[in-house]
């Protein structure tokens, strides 16, 4: 098994120009006690790369340093709780603290952001927590800007911190500190253990010359289709590139998941080597189409009335091809 340490670079999206404002004073980024305020703070690891995007503009590079989940974070500065329309109202237990390495304030239509600018003009807005950019994205926003200067402020908190956890019986549900079992966490999960266990048997069965070294294994990416859950590409394409799309489904992967895998490897023609349907089951039309290669998913040793952390379940997680 290979294994190589990489740290991952999003666009975190901010609604406001004040919350802007307030990430880059105290070098914090905050996310809500909702399903998506928690997928992105299990999707961003300590040592990633983050920018904020706000108004069609990307701003500063930080390195993440620290991760806390607070208690009773209703009032907890520098964030007012959030009430919609809906009357529902969110606050922001999910913090990310933060190392500033550049200091830049750019256009989204830069060439250099290319990558994440495809995805928001095809999504036709913001409406996501985070994007995931790929390597050359990375690449080119450390040559932006200036690097930082000076010591970072950071806003203290004397609170009470929790681990969030993950339930798979919905009746143990207590949001923030437990919740639900969600595609999106799945995704998440899977995303960091592709390349670690079976995207060199898969390399192999669709007879692909590349080591997985030279692939890199993205976040959902936008499609004129849809959205394809997990983007696998050459991270440093020469001439041609190489593209492999993967789909995720908690339960049983059905004739309609296999016929949307086909629309989203169409959109790439003959760079698409092929695709992933990762499920816990699988129906009979999984295994009509040579180009997708069914992937089973499960944890080992899950107790269906336990708790788990995030970190228990990506060590638990294990993927395997169904022959």
């Amino acid at each position: 098994m290979w294994v190589v340490n990489v740290p991952d670079y999003f666009l975190v999206s901010l609604s406001n120009r004040e919350n802007l404002e307030l990430c880059v004073k105290y070098n914090l980024a905050g996310f809500t006690n909702s399903i998506n305020g928690l997928w992105t703070f299990f999707d961003i690891s300590v040592g990633d790369y983050i920018s904020f995007l706000y108004g069609a503009r990307v701003r500063n590079l930080y390195r993440v340093v620290r991760k806390v989940a607070y208690k009773n974070a209703r009032d907890l500065p520098p964030w007012p709780p959030i009430t919609f329309r809906s009357q529902k109202t969110y606050y922001f237990p999910f913090r990310l603290f933060l190392k500033p390495e550049r200091e830049f304030n750019e256009p989204m239509v830069r060439q250099e952001f290319s990558y994440v600018a495809e995805n928001l003009l095809l999504r036709g807005g913001y409406r996501k927590t985070h994007f995931q950019a790929d390597t050359v994205t990375f690449y080119k926003v450390s040559e932006m800007g200036n690097p930082f200067a000076g010591e970072p402020e950071y806003l203290e908190l004397n609170a009470e911190t929790f681990e969030p956890k993950i339930v798979f019986d919905r009746k143990n549900q207590r949001i923030p500190e437990k919740f639900y079992f969600r595609e999106l966490i799945l995704q998440s999960l899977v995303r960091k253990k592709l390349g670690v266990t079976v995207l060199r048997d898969v390399l192999e069965i669709f007879e692909v010359d590349n080591s997985p070294e030279e692939f890199e294994v993205l976040g959902e990416k936008a499609l004129p289709e849809g959205y394809v859950d997990i983007f696998i590409k050459l991270k440093h394409p020469s001439a041609l590139n190489r593209y492999i799309l993967a789909e995720v489904k908690t339960g049983k992967a059905q004739k309609k998941d296999v016929e949307q895998l086909r629309k989203y490897l169409s959109e790439y023609g003959n760079e698409a080597v092929g695709g992933l349907l990762i499920a816990k089951d699988f129906s009979r039309s999984a295994f009509e189409d040579d180009r997708i290669i069914p992937v089973r998913y499960y944890f080992k040793e899950l107790d269906p009335f336990g708790e788990y952390s995030y970190d228990e379940l990506l060590s638990m997680l294990k993927l395997e091809i169904v022959v």
